[in-house]
């Protein structure tokens, strides 16, 4: 089903956009929130036309996402969540906590138009900021422990487990091959 977009859809397309979809994602829920209309040849026509009206406020809309772009030079977020013994979030992080990190900055963003795929351990990722449809800003979000001294020591104590077990398996399994060799005589 070929569909016009009203206003932006994160992750399908941006207003003005012209998309295809399932049939059912279209009738049941783009059309009636009002998202979208059937791109029929008439509403084509009307949306080039709109398009050749509006060109210099798309512009000016684009500049000022540009703005808005540059503020984010040189920002990267740390974001300190509970963790437990093995390393793992208590939950996770997602677009809400780094538009909360955001705002702690004094960078005010909705996080409607922030994507990230959710944080569920402690480490490095990137959430993307969706301006405009052609001006997108990566920011590189670190996931701390916020109990690190907890952590800290029964991670240490997990990682010196497994390497003294894999150690063990190692020399059993040297033992066993020299059992299975006949002596030399």
């Amino acid at each position: 089903m070929e569909l016009i977009l009203k206003q932006d859809v994160i992750g399908l397309g941006y207003k003005n956009d012209i998309v295809n979809v399932k049939s059912g994602y279209g009738r049941n829920y783009l059309i009636p929130q009002g998202k979208a209309v059937i791109a029929s040849p008439s509403a084509k026509k009307i949306l080039a036309e709109n398009l050749k009206q509006q060109a210099h406020k798309l512009a000016a809309q684009k500049a000022a996402a540009e703005d808005k772009a540059k503020a984010f030079e040189g920002v990267a977020l740390e974001i300190a969540a509970k963790v437990s013994a093995t390393g793992q979030l208590y939950g996770s992080v997602g677009a809400a906590q780094v538009a909360e990190a955001l705002a702690q900055k004094g960078i005010e963003v909705d996080r409607k138009i922030i994507t990230m795929r959710e944080a569920k351990q402690i480490g490095d990722y990137e959430a993307t900021v969706h301006f405009h449809k052609e001006v997108e800003v990566i920011v590189p979000v670190k996931v701390v422990a916020e109990n690190a001294k907890e952590v800290a020591p029964a991670v240490v104590e997990e990682v010196v487990e497994k390497a003294t077990e894999e150690v063990e398996d190692v020399i059993d399994d040297v033992l066993d091959d020299e059992e299975d060799v006949p002596a030399a005589e």
